[in-house]
């Protein structure tokens, strides 16, 4: 830009001897020079200016694919350099325990328990209740929840509502400010991404029987304690351990009954589907809406629990709220709809998908689900659509950290559906 500050410029380091391949990427496009090419802008001692004209620059050859131990290698420097990142540009937040996106804000409080070493710490999620209220009745149930329950060993965190409605914690704005969230203390606070776990309370309830399925693969195990689901899909749940907890006598809305009745249907998914939907249901006799703390035990069930981060068989289903991955399933930009239904499920280097009419379909894949060393079939909706080797990428990689830092969730492959 002719007169731009020389320090927003990128430095990094090249061979002494010129020698190498410089990719520059813009608007997912990626264009090429060789260093020695570059070479003969302004010099002073070992360093070097680059002036390059993105008109100028020829199209970049295609990246090489990855062997298996490279993939290994590239992700774990990738991991760093973006952990690195993270750590400088989330800080404040994480210190001032607030972070915003667009117009909404979420503030947590936060208690410690145990010890674990860096990397491996639990996170726990408690939603508290309230929703249609007063400021003040709502902060007063946030205050209330990070007193609520004491894991044996994690950071328990209660976050604030973005708002005061009804449906606090099921509005569209949630999902993302929960991946950030995560995000932030996995990167800054040491934290496990496969041991998320999320619980809430009444309002918070509400908001456990619709996040749980929507955004199962963030979490190891979820509780639901006095919460009723509205028109929640229990679908999404097949590889997320899923607890319910109600008083007997806690009729109002009918929670009692619907808690019960949900409790029928994962028992009929869990029949049908003997390695999916488990679940832990506790009604207690003669309580009401507040349990008496029995809804506790909760937490060491959960904490036995780790994510399955790369499930062989995944049920989506898109809420009123849609996503575009879940687990190794993704779908293009825009193409998600609610209401959409797809089942995916690998057998040995076999992908099947029962679509239900779904389009736009990605397959977002890894060695950790089926071996890229060797050629996959896919078929959808009883047809074969791909045949072949899907090469390990170090831009999908690094696209993956950049979308999420969730490095045990990092696909290096990416296959996209002809529709």
């Amino acid at each position: 830009a002719g007169t731009s500050d020389l320090n927003d410029m990128p430095s990094f380091a090249t061979p002494s001897d010129g020698a190498g391949t410089l990719r520059v990427r813009f608007g997912g496009v990626e264009r090429s020079c060789s260093l020695a090419q570059a070479r003969g802008a302004t010099s002073r001692g070992d360093s070097a200016t680059l002036e390059l004209c993105w008109d100028e620059l020829a199209p970049a050859d295609p990246v090489a694919p990855l062997a298996k131990d490279d993939a290994k290698r590239v992700r774990d420097e990738l991991v760093a350099a973006r952990r690195a990142e993270l750590r400088t540009e989330r800080a404040a937040e994480v210190e001032a325990k607030v972070l915003t996106l667009g117009d909404k804000s979420l503030r947590w409080l936060e208690r410690s328990f145990g010890d674990a070493p860096e990397g491996e710490r639990s996170l726990w999620i408690s939603l508290h209740g309230g929703g249609g209220a007063p400021v003040e009745v709502n902060d007063g149930q946030w205050k209330n929840q990070i007193q609520l329950y004491e894991p044996a060993e994690g950071i328990y965190v209660a976050p604030r509502a973005p708002t005061d409605t009804w449906n606090l914690w099921h509005e569209g704005h949630v999902d993302p400010l929960f991946a950030r969230l995560i995000e932030d203390f996995v990167a800054l606070r040491g934290v496990d991404p496969e041991r998320v776990y999320l619980l809430g309370y009444s309002a918070g309830g509400d908001g456990v029987w619709q996040l749980a399925p929507r955004i199962a693969d963030r979490f190891a195990a979820a509780a639901m304690m006095a919460g009723h689901p509205n028109e929640a899909s229990l679908l999404g749940l097949r590889n997320l351990p899923f607890a319910i907890f109600m008083g007997a006598e806690d009729a109002a809305y009918d929670r009692n009954r619907i808690a019960k009745e949900r409790a029928g249907e994962l028992d009929a998914l869990r029949s049908a589907d003997a390695d999916g939907y488990e679940h832990f249901v506790r009604i207690y006799p003669g309580l009401g809406h507040w349990m008496e703390r029995k809804d506790a035990e909760a937490l060491p069930w959960m904490a036995d629990r780790r994510r399955v981060s790369w499930p062989k068989r995944v049920v989506w289903f898109q809420d009123d709220v849609v996503h575009e991955r879940f687990y190794w399933l993704g779908r293009a930009t825009g193409a998600a709809r609610a209401g959409e239904h797809v089942v995916a499920e690998v057998d040995g280097q076999r992908v099947r998908i029962d679509s239900h009419g779904a389009r736009g379909l990605e397959l977002w894949l890894s060695d950790e689900l089926l071996d890229l060393d060797l050629p996959i079939v896919v078929e959808r909706d009883g047809a074969v659509v791909f045949e072949g080797r899907v090469p390990r990428d170090p831009n999908v990689l690094r696209a993956e950290l950049a979308r999420s830092f969730d490095p045990k969730l990092a696909a290096c492959a990416r296959l996209s559906l002809a529709d």
